[in-house]
């Protein structure tokens, strides 16, 4: 670690702690070892002295002088060590927790900047299908239905696609729930299917004006080669107006798994942490939607700990930190409770 590296690093006070700590312990102990030999000394000192008898009188008081003053310096080593022990372990616990508390707040920092990144990204779908379901070519393909209408609205449909890469397609469907037209129908033959029964389709339906919308859950889309999709659709109105009677629904699938992966694998972490470290979005039900390490993608639960708090850190068993925070949501998008999460498994 370069010098700069431990003036930031906030684990430098546990490690000089415990240095400062094992170092007076080292010097207590030889301490303890140069009295011990200053008492030997002394002894010897005496024997002497007394085999001599009257002329190593003066001898015998000097050695017992010295024997007296290792005594006491041993004495306070002793109440040094005693102390200094308490108040090492004392620094090093409030030390501890400290880093933790810095550590598990930075973890909570990058959830939440991972899910306000996809909160922008998402509401900018929000405003392009309401803006799109308003196109005259999409309107009239409803209003005025014919093979002309439809294959002049998929023509402008592709138009949009070729300018917003993000999408893997867009459909008009009527009120019934059939497509009627997409904007890659030489790749995705899905006119004519119904989509009657799709949670997005009826909940555009349903909408009171054109500042309303739908949203689904993310999930594979057999008509779409089985492609990881975020859908979601506005009503499509008569004469493309707000409160106009509603002819049908506009769908837009956004292309969630390219997107979502370079929010998570993008999660800005340290050099020494980034190989122990894992970064997540997850839905409201904690169903893994994006991970940096692309395991248990659409397949598995996280089970996370909110304590219903929308942030926060907790340790796991095996000293493994996760961090949390739950979408603030963007603007007028707010959110559909998902949360960003960091899970940081401890260093070596």
């Amino acid at each position: 670690m370069s010098s700069s590296d431990a003036t930031t690093d906030p684990e430098q006070i546990v490690t000089l702690t415990a240095d400062v700590r094992n170092t007076a312990e080292t010097k207590i102990s030889e301490i303890h070892a140069i009295t011990g030999r200053t008492k030997m000394l002394a002894l010897n000192a005496l024997i002497e002295s007394a085999r001599v008898g009257e002329l190593g009188r003066g001898f015998a008081v000097v050695a017992d002088e010295v024997k007296g003053v290792s005594v006491e310096i041993e004495q306070i080593a002793d109440a040094l060590q005693t102390e200094l022990s308490g108040k090492a372990e004392m620094l090093e616990t409030i030390g501890r927790s400290i880093v933790d508390q810095l550590k598990g707040q930075r973890l909570v920092d990058l959830s939440l900047n991972a899910v306000e990144l996809i909160d922008r990204n998402l509401f900018e779908r929000t405003c392009d299908v309401r803006w799109w379901a308003t196109d005259s070519a999409v309107v009239d393909c409803l209003a005025a239905p014919s093979d002309e209408a439809a294959a002049y609205a998929s023509k402008r449909l592709g138009v949009i696609l070729s300018a917003y890469t993000v999408y893997i397609d867009l459909w008009i469907c009527d009120a019934k729930g059939t497509v009627i037209a997409n904007g890659r129908p030489e790749r995705y033959n899905v006119a004519d299917r119904s989509v009657a029964n799709a949670g997005w389709f009826r909940d555009a339906m349903a909408t009171r004006d054109g500042d309303e919308y739908s949203v689904a859950d993310i999930a594979t889309s057999t008509e779409l080669d089985g492609q990881p999709t975020a859908t979601y659709a506005a009503a499509i109105r008569e004469g493309g107006e707000s409160n106009g009677a509603v002819l049908g629904v506009l769908g837009i699938h956004f292309e969630w798994e390219p997107q979502a992966q370079t929010i998570v694998e993008g999660v800005r972490f340290e050099k020494s942490e980034a190989a122990r470290s894992r970064a997540m979005l997850l839905d409201a039900d904690f169903r893994i939607i994006a991970a940096s390490d692309r395991e248990g993608i659409l397949s598995e639960r996280f089970d996370l700990k909110t304590d219903g708090l929308d942030s926060g850190h907790y340790t796991l068993p095996n000293g493994a930190v996760v961090g949390f925070h739950k979408t603030p949501g963007y603007e007028t998008y707010e959110g559909l409770g998902w949360y960003g999460c960091v899970i940081q498994q401890p260093s070596s």
